[in-house]
């Protein structure tokens, strides 16, 4: 696996943060993270930032799916302590766009996650004019 840019691994490139708290039962046999906790942390990240989109989830038939989840291994994690997951779009196309995350614990990236998500519904266009707006306000920034 390529080292990801320097700029993925800052907290400060992604417009939203937010603290998640580690839990025992996600402990694999050596006292770490397990990777599917990992992968279930981002994933909640993720949902919560799509939420936050305004657009997920309502009534007007939009719909999208993951395409593609990659997490990417960078160092153990650790309970008790909390982990801090980033997170902000990191392309838009068409009809689909990427999210990108990067978790943090004690003060290091442990780990990055890119999602493609696909919008499936409705089937003909391109993603909403308010919705790639969203999108929009939410990419990742440069590094300072």
């Amino acid at each position: 696996m390529p080292r990801p840019a320097p700029e993925r691994l800052l907290l400060d490139s992604y417009p939203v943060r937010r603290i998640v708290p580690t839990r025992f039962q996600d402990l694999d046999s050596m006292g770490h993270i397990n990777n599917v906790a990992f992968a279930a942390l981002f994933e909640d990240a993720r949902v919560r930032f799509n939420w936050s989109l305004g657009r997920m989830n309502r009534g007007d038939g939009f719909r999208a799916v993951v395409a593609r989840n990659e997490v990417n291994y960078l160092a153990e994690g650790s309970y008790p302590d909390d982990v801090e997951i980033a997170t902000g779009v990191a392309r838009i196309g068409t009809r689909s766009w990427d999210v990108a995350a990067v978790m943090h614990q004690n003060g290091r990236a442990i780990a990055t996650c890119d999602t493609t998500i696909v919008m499936t519904h409705p089937t003909e266009g391109g993603i909403p004019t308010d919705f790639r707006a969203r999108l929009h306000e939410m990419l990742l920034r440069p590094a300072q």
